[in-house]
């Protein structure tokens, strides 16, 4: 049903471009007819509109992939850095949080881990809405931040890094296998946000997948069960994701290519100091604008990325 729902709004969208395009046709036609130049300006407005959408709908054919359709799983893990480090994942968070109320998507953070004195060490949260998933893959890889710490007496200038992963949301129905026999479920009592209303029950879940060495955790829901649905949830997309990672570098390997090791690569640079510019080292795209990117504005970043990536 939502997929029937999602294909009859983008078979309606193309119906109503159609029906946009041929009456703006025959208002042009009008106005020539009539030398009326209000209408001309007003079949202009609508000429721009249309090619704006247009353009939009080009774009997503980008996003064709068998997942980016979907929902997504997004993990910020702080890096070296320090105290600044955990603060910088929490800006991240912030970030991807605010992106994604801009585009109407519905967040959930379903594990977190405080930093020791600020921010956090790492969070996981789900991301649904369409082609979250063919949006937020442009994220995955190391972010840098350079800037005057907070968190230092002399105020000096710091450089903290943190990882982003990226992965789709799978459905139980999907073809992930997970047999019973594959995983050890431990249960721990949660140290998440909230944990005081469950410190003497073992909420929290820690799923370690034993053919691959994967361990995934959850502790921010009151539930052990919803904790479990939430792991099993997010060990799901990292096996499709491993597998779908193994299936580009043997293509790569069949065509001769390197293999880039994406998940160590600095991509995106965000400097406040001495200078303010958000640079993207896949693209070369950059911005002084760095408060609107940290407020959400991310979408110039990841389709330029998205567009060279087809290139490639």
């Amino acid at each position: 049903m939502r997929e029937l729902t999602s294909l009859r709004g983008e078979v309606n969208g193309w119906l109503e471009i159609h029906k946009r395009v041929r009456d703006a046709r025959e208002l042009f036609e009008l106005s020539l007819t009539e030398h009326d130049e209000a209408l001309g300006g007003e079949v202009a407005g609508e000429v721009e509109q249309l090619v704006r959408e247009l353009e939009h709908r080009e774009f997503q054919l980008l996003l064709s992939g068998s997942r980016d359709r979907g929902g997504a799983i997004l993990a910020i893990h702080a890096g070296a850095g320090g105290t600044d480090a955990s603060d910088w994942a929490e800006m991240l968070l912030r970030m991807y949080t605010r992106w994604a109320e801009e585009r109407g998507f519905k967040t959930d953070i379903i594990d977190q881990m405080d930093g020791d004195e600020a921010g956090i060490k790492s969070v996981t949260m789900t991301v649904v809405g369409e082609y979250a998933y063919g949006y937020l893959r442009a994220e995955r890889g190391v972010h840098r931040l350079v800037r005057l710490s907070p968190f230092d007496a002399a105020h000096r200038r710091h450089t903290s890094f943190a990882l982003v992963e990226v992965w789709p949301e799978i459905g139980e129905d999907s073809e992930i296998v997970i047999r019973p026999t594959d995983i050890q479920i431990d249960t721990f009592r949660s140290s998440s946000a909230g944990g005081q209303h469950m410190q003497k029950n073992e909420t929290a879940v820690r799923i370690t997948h034993l053919p691959t060495g994967l361990v995934v955790s959850c502790q921010n829901e009151r539930s052990q069960t919803q904790n479990r649905e939430n792991a099993m949830k997010v060990l799901r997309a990292r096996l499709a994701e491993q597998e779908e990672q193994r299936r580009r570098e043997q293509l790569a390997e069949l065509k001769g290519e390197h293999v880039k090791a994406e998940w160590g690569s600095q991509i995106r640079s965000y400097v406040l100091h001495p200078y303010q510019m958000v640079k993207d080292h896949r693209t070369e795209f950059e911005t002084g604008n760095t408060a609107a990117v940290l407020d959400g504005r991310l979408d110039e970043f990841m389709e330029a990325y998205l567009r060279s990536a087809v290139g490639q």
